[in-house]
């Protein structure tokens, strides 16, 4: 544990200072770091990245709560479907060979790094809500709910959830892409909900895959230190680093560390 310790509290503030940069989708880096840098078989990886992403989601969201931006109501819809879906992605990981789930890790990971980097390029004037969704609010600002916006958002938790238990994602990269299509919500209010969301949803993928599976707490406990110190220390300067370079930045090495990870699956099949 002594060789072990300072390593994972080193990746783990890494994985808190994007995340609390780059938004929800920073933390699906934290599968990679664990692999890469401390070994680990991705089922392995997973619950510890889950608990790290479950932690540092909490702090955000707990400190937009103070200023009263997450809409209670949707996160917790959110974080319901989630908490049904991920104990099967926990069950599913443990049955499908690490190879293919690093490749499937991949994938998911360049559709982060995809999404992230069109994201950063939209005209920063893009406080524009969405007019035309099926989610709307009332004049006092509260969500409608319709049986279309329910089974909408329903859906969007079901698939952050059930990729949160098989990968080890937080689920953000899904979440936030969904409150804004599926509601007219300003983006100041869809990061914090997402937070809310993750944090719950990433919180029980753990404890489903420490049931099941077990949790190494050498690695998980240091490295969720960092990632929850690093959320909380860069939350405190954060307005100095945010834009769209930084985002571009996150996606460009996101997308070659995907690219990275399917060379060598590949390579490992051959």
């Amino acid at each position: 544990m002594q060789t072990i310790l300072p390593e994972s509290v080193l990746l783990g503030s890494v994985v808190g200072i994007a995340f609390a940069l780059t938004g929800a989708g920073g933390t699906i880096i934290a599968v990679p770091l664990l692999i890469f840098g401390l070994h680990l078989a991705i089922a392995d990886a997973a619950p510890i990245a889950l608990l790290a992403v479950g932690v540092s989601a909490a702090t955000g969201a707990l400190l937009a709560l103070k200023q009263g931006k997450v809409r209670y109501r949707a996160a917790s819809l959110l974080a319901l479907a989630g908490l049904v879906a991920s104990p099967l992605g926990v069950f599913l990981a443990q049955k499908i060979p690490d190879t293919f789930l690093v490749l499937l890790f991949a994938i998911v990971l360049g559709y982060a790094a995809l999404y992230t980097f069109r994201q950063s390029r939209r005209n920063p004037a893009e406080g524009a809500v969405n007019s035309s969704a099926p989610c709307q609010l009332t004049p006092g600002g509260y969500l409608i709910w319709t049986w279309l916006c329910a089974r909408m958002m329903t859906m969007a938790g079901v698939l952050a959830g059930f990729l949160s238990g098989l990968l080890g994602v937080g689920g953000g990269f899904i979440i936030v892409p969904a409150l804004q299509k599926i509601t007219n919500l300003h983006v100041h209010s869809i990061i914090p909900t997402s937070l809310a969301a993750i944090a719950l949803i990433s919180l029980a993928g753990s404890t489903s895959a420490m049931v099941m599976r077990g949790m190494n707490w050498a690695i998980a406990l240091p490295f969720t230190f960092g990632a929850g110190t690093g959320m909380l220390l860069v939350s405190t300067f954060i307005h100095r680093f945010t834009g769209p370079r930084l985002q571009q930045g996150f996606a460009i090495l996101a997308g070659c560390v995907s690219i990275g990870m399917i060379i060598c699956q590949i390579q490992n099949l051959l």
